[in-house]
């Protein structure tokens, strides 16, 4: 299993510079690749990207001699990564999707009118693109809590590598004034895999006011962080704009009006330092969400053998500017894609509910459905047996009895508070989609559904 552990550095001042070079010279040539590319591509012939390393290579210290400074994996593995992006981006044209317009506007529009779109990789330029550079596996060494870098030597690292396994590779990167190195591990399958504590099913609801309720009737409240710092987000953001403008005015470009092609605004040490604050401020606000949402997937997939849970459409959601600022400050696609990562190391089977599945209008005692349920409506009652229902809660009960009756053997409604440790899952992390466009049942669910499961 690959796992990556994300370790802040603490550099000198002169590491730090070496890093910006670094960083600098992948950017580099991250775009003479691309240029290079485009250029053959145009003239009718086939790049590729062993071919352009090799062209590279052969003039790279003549030409640039700086870059004779910089360890050579810095400048080498840009090729690899732009092979990637134009193969993604073939991928996509092969499967039906346009090429993305250059005008920002005509793109959104597209996107809006639900057209699919293939980016083809774009030139990287400084202050825009993340700074970051690659070092292979053999060119670095850990020593306890001190890493060994080329050309730099001993760095500091805030804590040690926590994975046992064979080192692929890492990343240096910075964000905002922090710099940090990803280090990727091959681990042993028996190493990586977690004991769980608890052997229980549970219903996942995610929500705005409740980032997720569970069928207990728990409720876990995100911490919100950009509404919390949104003011000091906007001052921050207010002034680095004026800043920015005035500098376009000394170059006689009127305000509000694109900067043309090729123009480098002059950047004084006091706009520099008010985007470093706004920077600082959005990666502040990026770790305390990260902080919240790896705490509830660790927890959710440690206590619970099976976890039910909407296979919500973000994107869409996304599109609704009502919500999309607290739909994105919960972060539900983050949340989603680290349970489907964590559910493999500990066992956990994760069912998602199809789309359409009426998860909070299904009353969970009788299994009446509302025939209607606006998103206002947070409290209703049922016509079929009168009971009053929370609407998250319900629907996080009725996601529970969909794990239960699609994960285990013997599904019935009494199995909805906890399973018996002897009813384990077994191959566990697998994630089960579940059709529901039939008539429903008792329990929310498809009367003539059948589930397949592995043997235990």
């Amino acid at each position: 299993m690959h796992l990556t552990h994300t370790i802040a550095l603490a550099p000198t001042g002169e590491q730090e510079r070496y890093f910006r070079q670094a960083s600098g010279a992948a950017r580099f040539t991250w775009n003479w690749a691309l240029a290079e590319w485009r250029r053959q591509y145009e003239a009718g012939e086939q790049p590729t990207a062993a071919g352009l390393k090799k062209q590279f290579n052969a003039i790279k210290y003549q030409q640039f001699p700086w870059l004779a400074a910089i360890h050579r994996d810095a400048h080498a593995q840009p090729f690899t990564h732009l092979a990637r992006a134009w193969t993604r981006y073939f991928a996509a044209r092969r499967e039906g999707a346009i090429p993305a317009p250059g005008d920002r506007t005509e793109r959104r529009r597209l996107r809006r009118a639900g057209v699919k779109l293939a980016y083809p990789p774009v030139f990287k330029k400084k202050g825009q693109a993340r700074d970051s550079f690659y070092v292979a596996n053999d060119k670095f060494s850990l020593d306890g809590p001190t890493i060994r870098l080329p050309k730099v030597g001993l760095v500091r690292l805030t804590e040690q590598l926590r994975f046992p396994g064979k080192i692929l590779g890492a990343t240096v990167s910075r964000t905002a004034d922090r710099w940090s190195v990803a280090i990727q591990v091959d681990v042993p399958g028996q190493v990586a895999r977690c004991r769980r504590t608890a052997e229980g099913i549970e219903g996942v609801d995610l929500g705005i006011k409740a980032a997720v309720t569970l069928a207990s009737g728990e409720t876990i409240r995100s911490p919100k962080p950009l509404k919390a710092a949104l003011r000091r987000v906007r001052i921050r953001g207010r002034r680095v704009s004026r800043k920015r403008e005035a500098a376009k005015a000394r170059l006689g470009i009127a305000k509000g009006a694109r900067i043309p092609k090729g123009t480098r605004l002059p950047v004084s040490n006091k706009r520099r330092a008010a985007r470093d604050r706004l920077a600082k401020t959005h990666a502040r606000v990026a770790r305390i969400r990260a902080d919240f949402t790896h705490k509830l997937t660790t927890r959710l997939c440690r206590e619970n053998q099976a976890l039910g849970i909407e296979d919500l459409h973000v994107a869409g959601m996304l599109k609704n500017h009502h919500l999309a600022r607290a739909l994105g400050d919960v972060g539900f696609g983050e949340i989603r894609r680290e349970l489907t990562y964590k559910a493999e190391r500990y066992g956990t089977a994760i069912v998602l509910a199809s789309r359409w599945f009426p998860s909070s209008k299904t009353c969970s005692t009788c299994g009446v459905k509302c025939p209607e349920l606006d998103l206002g409506t947070r409290i209703w009652r049922c016509t079929g047996c009168r009971t009053v229902h929370d609407r998250d809660q319900n629907a996080a009960i009725n996601l529970q009895r969909l794990a239960t009756a699609t994960a285990l053997h013997v599904a019935n409604r009494t199995v909805t508070d906890g399973t018996p440790r002897a009813c384990a899952l077994v191959g566990g992390g697998k994630v089960t989609p579940a059709s529901h466009e039939g008539p429903l049942g008792i329990s929310g669910q498809e009367t003539a559904c059948v589930h397949h499961c592995p043997p235990v």
